[in-house]
């Protein structure tokens, strides 16, 4: 495969994963206009390694807190780790029992992709024009399973995961800056939960150290951490309605692409 599509698939992946556009929408629409077909234990290889990419990329951002999480036990503490576990749930029972029914929609189905992205769009604009509750409420056990069951559904491509979390954090009152952070922190698990699963249960593959896997890593690490921090510099300032004109003109081309093509 041609390594400069390889690059920036890594691109493509590290930056969308954490900007409120959809990583799975645009990865299904970079592989369908440029025509990338990976065959079953390539493409489960390349999706280790991105995934795995900006796992890493949120460690290495949130690391601070994330040690500070751990060292201070306190019942405060205890509530944000236990809100994490939690939210997992749904996006876990939807991953387990549903695969079969979401890997529909992850076959170059650009139609359905534009109109989710429209649909994003709708959500971040009206995300931005939301204030955080000056009674600022902590994240809770309960609101952490509600913010899960949002992700669950963001799994369709064109939802934007962490604008749809960061939107729903945002209306149950919590701070923008610490609804990001929690839209971010509980993905990693997720995360590390779908590589081990697809290591598990798919056919045993053997992966060589290739050039394309190093360059697929590295891109994806290096933008997945420019794009986590400027992420979080566009929620704390009100920014996310120019990702929704964004969402929108996208949508609305593709949508308009696939009507032609069909």
């Amino acid at each position: 495969m041609d390594e400069l599509k390889i690059f920036l698939l890594g691109v493509v992946q590290g930056l969308t994963e954490f900007l409120p556009v959809s990583s799975s929408g645009h990865i299904e629409i970079y592989k369908y206009f440029f025509n990338i077909n990976l065959i079953k234990n390539q493409g489960l290889e390349f999706s280790l390694v991105l995934h795995f990419a900006t796992a890493l990329s949120t460690l290495w951002v949130f690391q601070n807190d994330i040690l500070l999480i751990l060292k201070n036990k306190t019942k405060k503490r205890n509530i944000f780790l236990s809100s994490i576990i939690i939210s997992m749930i749904p996006a876990s029972i939807v991953g387990l029992f549903f695969e079969d029914y979401i890997n529909v929609f992850f076959d170059s189905n650009i139609l359905f992709v534009g109109t989710m992205l429209i649909i994003t769009s709708v959500l971040l604009y009206k995300t931005d024009k939301l204030s955080s509750n000056s009674r600022l409420n902590n994240i809770t056990i309960k609101n952490g399973f509600i913010i899960g069951t949002i992700q669950a559904l963001a799994i369709l491509p064109g939802i934007s995961r962490s604008g749809a979390t960061i939107a729903m954090a945002v209306l149950l009152g919590i701070n923008k800056s610490e609804a990001a952070k929690f839209s971010f922190l509980m993905v990693i698990p997720l995360i590390f939960g779908s590589m081990a699963k697809k290591l598990f249960f798919s056919e045993v593959i053997t992966f060589e150290f290739t050039a394309s896997l190093f360059t697929a890593f590295i891109s994806a690490f290096v933008t997945g951490i420019l794009a986590c921090r400027l992420m979080i510099k566009i929620v704390e300032n009100s920014k996310l309605k120019y990702f929704a004109f964004y969402c929108f003109i996208l949508g609305f081309f593709v949508i308009s692409y696939g009507v032609i093509q069909f």
